[in-house]
Protein backbone atom coordinates (compact mmCIF):
# COMPACT_ATOMS: atom_id res chain seq x y z
CA UNK A 1 0.00 0.00 0.00
CA UNK A 2 1.36 3.70 -1.00
CA UNK A 3 2.03 6.03 2.17
CA UNK A 4 -0.69 8.16 1.81
CA UNK A 5 -2.75 5.02 2.58
CA UNK A 6 -0.95 4.75 6.30
CA UNK A 7 -0.35 8.57 6.55
CA UNK A 8 -3.90 8.67 5.94
CA UNK A 9 -5.52 6.62 8.69
CA UNK A 10 -3.01 8.16 10.87
CA UNK A 11 -4.28 12.04 9.88
CA UNK A 12 -7.75 11.02 10.31
CA UNK A 13 -8.10 10.09 13.39
CA UNK A 14 -6.00 13.11 14.77
CA UNK A 15 -8.68 15.13 12.80
CA UNK A 16 -11.46 13.56 14.05
CA UNK A 17 -10.43 13.98 17.81
CA UNK A 18 -11.16 17.46 18.32
CA UNK A 19 -14.68 16.91 16.45
CA UNK A 20 -16.12 13.48 17.54
CA UNK A 21 -16.41 10.93 19.95
CA UNK A 22 -14.84 8.26 17.88
CA UNK A 23 -16.31 4.69 19.22
CA UNK A 24 -15.67 0.99 17.56
CA UNK A 25 -17.28 -1.89 18.08
CA UNK A 26 -17.08 -5.68 17.58
CA UNK A 27 -13.38 -5.63 16.36
CA UNK A 28 -13.31 -9.42 17.60
CA UNK A 29 -15.19 -10.21 15.09
CA UNK A 30 -12.45 -9.40 12.61
CA UNK A 31 -10.71 -12.76 10.88
CA UNK A 32 -6.68 -12.47 11.22
CA UNK A 33 -6.69 -11.81 7.55
CA UNK A 34 -8.73 -11.46 4.50
CA UNK A 35 -10.24 -10.73 2.16
CA UNK A 36 -13.45 -9.54 3.22
CA UNK A 37 -16.29 -7.66 1.47
CA UNK A 38 -17.02 -5.05 3.44
CA UNK A 39 -20.60 -3.22 3.43
CA UNK A 40 -21.27 -0.43 4.99
CA UNK A 41 -24.76 2.12 5.00
CA UNK A 42 -23.49 5.82 3.95
CA UNK A 43 -24.10 8.77 6.17
CA UNK A 44 -21.53 11.26 5.11
CA UNK A 45 -18.33 11.81 2.34
CA UNK A 46 -16.40 11.47 5.99
CA UNK A 47 -17.96 7.66 6.12
CA UNK A 48 -15.32 5.72 3.99
CA UNK A 49 -12.50 7.20 5.15
CA UNK A 50 -13.46 6.61 8.95
CA UNK A 51 -14.59 3.11 8.06
CA UNK A 52 -11.32 2.39 6.39
CA UNK A 53 -9.24 3.41 9.51
CA UNK A 54 -11.72 1.45 11.91
CA UNK A 55 -11.18 -1.60 9.91
CA UNK A 56 -7.32 -3.27 11.02
CA UNK A 57 -7.24 -5.07 7.80
CA UNK A 58 -5.60 -3.94 4.64
CA UNK A 59 -8.69 -2.70 2.57
CA UNK A 60 -9.45 -0.47 -0.12
CA UNK A 61 -13.01 1.16 -0.95
CA UNK A 62 -15.48 2.68 -3.94
CA UNK A 63 -15.45 5.98 -3.98
CA UNK A 64 -17.91 8.38 -6.56
CA UNK A 65 -15.50 9.05 -9.79
CA UNK A 66 -16.16 12.92 -9.32
CA UNK A 67 -13.34 12.59 -6.72
CA UNK A 68 -11.06 11.29 -9.59
CA UNK A 69 -11.98 14.31 -11.64
CA UNK A 70 -9.29 16.82 -10.35
CA UNK A 71 -5.61 15.69 -10.43
CA UNK A 72 -5.02 17.18 -7.17
CA UNK A 73 -7.93 14.87 -5.23
CA UNK A 74 -7.31 11.59 -7.78
CA UNK A 75 -3.87 11.68 -6.50
CA UNK A 76 -4.61 11.47 -2.50
CA UNK A 77 -7.88 9.42 -3.05
CA UNK A 78 -6.25 6.82 -5.22
CA UNK A 79 -3.59 6.92 -3.05
CA UNK A 80 -5.45 6.41 0.06
CA UNK A 81 -7.02 3.00 -1.61
CA UNK A 82 -10.25 4.60 -3.38
CA UNK A 83 -10.85 3.15 -6.88
CA UNK A 84 -13.92 4.82 -8.45
CA UNK A 85 -17.17 3.77 -9.48
CA UNK A 86 -20.07 5.42 -10.77
CA UNK A 87 -23.26 5.95 -8.68
CA UNK A 88 -26.50 5.34 -9.96
CA UNK A 89 -25.38 2.10 -12.27
CA UNK A 90 -24.09 -0.85 -13.14
CA UNK A 91 -20.45 -0.11 -12.48
CA UNK A 92 -18.96 -3.30 -14.59
CA UNK A 93 -15.26 -1.41 -14.24
CA UNK A 94 -15.46 -0.74 -10.73
CA UNK A 95 -16.92 -4.08 -10.15
CA UNK A 96 -13.75 -5.82 -12.07
CA UNK A 97 -11.37 -3.89 -9.99
CA UNK A 98 -12.95 -4.96 -7.16
CA UNK A 99 -12.84 -8.47 -8.02
CA UNK A 100 -8.93 -8.03 -8.97
CA UNK A 101 -8.32 -6.42 -5.12
CA UNK A 102 -10.22 -9.34 -3.68
CA UNK A 103 -8.24 -12.09 -5.07
CA UNK A 104 -5.26 -10.11 -4.54
CA UNK A 105 -6.00 -10.84 -0.54
CA UNK A 106 -7.35 -7.30 0.10
CA UNK A 107 -10.51 -5.93 1.49
CA UNK A 108 -12.63 -4.73 -0.21
CA UNK A 109 -15.20 -1.87 1.66
CA UNK A 110 -19.03 -1.45 -0.70
CA UNK A 111 -21.48 1.15 0.29
CA UNK A 112 -24.42 -0.40 -1.21
CA UNK A 113 -26.84 2.09 -1.19
CA UNK A 114 -24.83 4.11 -3.94
CA UNK A 115 -24.75 7.18 -2.46
CA UNK A 116 -25.23 9.11 1.07
CA UNK A 117 -28.85 8.53 3.00
CA UNK A 118 -29.50 12.05 3.67
CA UNK A 119 -32.72 10.55 5.59
CA UNK A 120 -29.84 8.63 7.12
CA UNK A 121 -32.22 5.93 7.10
CA UNK A 122 -31.03 2.88 5.02
CA UNK A 123 -32.04 2.82 1.77
CA UNK A 124 -32.94 -0.17 -0.83
CA UNK A 125 -28.91 -1.56 -1.17
CA UNK A 126 -27.99 -2.05 -5.13
CA UNK A 127 -27.15 -5.17 -6.53
CA UNK A 128 -23.21 -5.39 -6.91
CA UNK A 129 -22.23 -6.55 -3.85
CA UNK A 130 -24.19 -9.30 -4.36
CA UNK A 131 -22.84 -10.15 -7.85
CA UNK A 132 -19.22 -10.22 -6.13
CA UNK A 133 -19.48 -12.03 -3.08
CA UNK A 134 -21.89 -14.86 -5.07
CA UNK A 135 -19.06 -14.94 -7.83
CA UNK A 136 -15.96 -14.94 -5.61
CA UNK A 137 -17.61 -16.62 -2.34
CA UNK A 138 -15.71 -14.24 -0.10
CA UNK A 139 -17.12 -13.53 3.14
CA UNK A 140 -19.02 -10.26 3.77
CA UNK A 141 -18.12 -8.19 6.66
CA UNK A 142 -21.64 -6.26 7.77
CA UNK A 143 -20.63 -2.85 9.24
CA UNK A 144 -22.49 -0.09 10.46
CA UNK A 145 -21.70 3.49 11.19
CA UNK A 146 -23.93 6.49 13.18
CA UNK A 147 -23.24 9.89 14.22
CA UNK A 148 -21.26 11.09 10.87
CA UNK A 149 -24.53 12.90 9.68
CA UNK A 150 -23.72 15.65 11.85
CA UNK A 151 -20.08 16.41 9.52
CA UNK A 152 -22.68 18.26 7.72
CA UNK A 153 -22.79 20.77 10.20
CA UNK A 154 -21.38 23.90 10.93
CA UNK A 155 -17.33 23.19 12.21
CA UNK A 156 -18.10 25.25 15.53
CA UNK A 157 -21.23 23.59 16.22
CA UNK A 158 -19.39 20.35 16.60
CA UNK A 159 -16.18 21.98 18.18
CA UNK A 160 -18.76 22.52 21.19
CA UNK A 161 -21.37 19.30 20.92
CA UNK A 162 -18.23 16.80 19.62
CA UNK A 163 -20.87 14.51 18.13
CA UNK A 164 -20.47 10.71 19.20
CA UNK A 165 -19.12 8.64 15.94
CA UNK A 166 -20.14 4.61 16.16
CA UNK A 167 -18.30 2.28 13.88
CA UNK A 168 -20.42 -1.22 14.61
CA UNK A 169 -18.01 -4.40 13.16
CA UNK A 170 -20.64 -7.33 12.71
CA UNK A 171 -19.33 -11.48 12.51
CA UNK A 172 -18.49 -12.13 8.63
CA UNK A 173 -20.71 -14.78 6.98
CA UNK A 174 -21.05 -16.21 3.93
CA UNK A 175 -23.66 -15.23 1.53
CA UNK A 176 -26.31 -18.82 0.87
CA UNK A 177 -25.89 -19.20 -3.16
CA UNK A 178 -23.29 -18.93 -5.12
CA UNK A 179 -22.81 -18.32 -8.97
CA UNK A 180 -24.72 -17.03 -12.19
CA UNK A 181 -27.89 -15.72 -10.20
CA UNK A 182 -31.15 -14.00 -11.87
CA UNK A 183 -31.85 -10.00 -11.58
CA UNK A 184 -34.32 -11.25 -9.19
CA UNK A 185 -31.99 -13.46 -7.16
CA UNK A 186 -29.30 -10.72 -7.24
CA UNK A 187 -31.62 -8.08 -5.23
CA UNK A 188 -33.00 -10.72 -3.04
CA UNK A 189 -29.44 -11.83 -1.93
CA UNK A 190 -28.39 -7.99 -1.59
CA UNK A 191 -31.33 -7.18 0.61
CA UNK A 192 -30.47 -10.36 2.72
CA UNK A 193 -26.89 -8.59 3.14
CA UNK A 194 -28.71 -5.12 3.67
CA UNK A 195 -30.43 -6.66 6.66
CA UNK A 196 -27.35 -7.87 8.54
CA UNK A 197 -25.81 -4.12 8.32
CA UNK A 198 -29.55 -2.90 9.79
CA UNK A 199 -29.03 -5.42 12.72
CA UNK A 200 -26.21 -3.48 13.75
CA UNK A 201 -27.86 0.41 13.55
CA UNK A 202 -30.19 1.14 16.05
CA UNK A 203 -34.20 1.63 15.08
CA UNK A 204 -34.02 4.72 13.67
CA UNK A 205 -31.51 4.12 10.88
CA UNK A 206 -32.63 1.23 9.57
CA UNK A 207 -34.72 3.07 7.27
CA UNK A 208 -36.47 0.19 4.45
CA UNK A 209 -35.36 -2.81 6.15
CA UNK A 210 -36.70 -1.57 9.44
CA UNK A 211 -38.60 -5.12 9.19
CA UNK A 212 -38.00 -8.45 9.24
CA UNK A 213 -40.66 -9.28 6.20
CA UNK A 214 -39.37 -10.09 2.81
CA UNK A 215 -39.19 -6.75 0.21
CA UNK A 216 -41.93 -7.00 -1.99
CA UNK A 217 -40.83 -7.66 -5.46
Amino acid sequence: MHWVYYFGRFLIRIVAFPFARWEVYGNENLPGKGPLLIICNHLSLADPPIVAASIKLPCVFMAKAELFENRWTRYWVKNFGAFPVRRNTFDREALRQAEDWLKKGVSVIIFPEGGRARSRQLERGMPGAAVLVTHLDVPVLPVAITGTEHFEIHKLWMLCHRPRITVTIGKPFRPEHTGKLTKIERQKAMDRMMRKIAGLLPPEYRGVYGKDEETCY
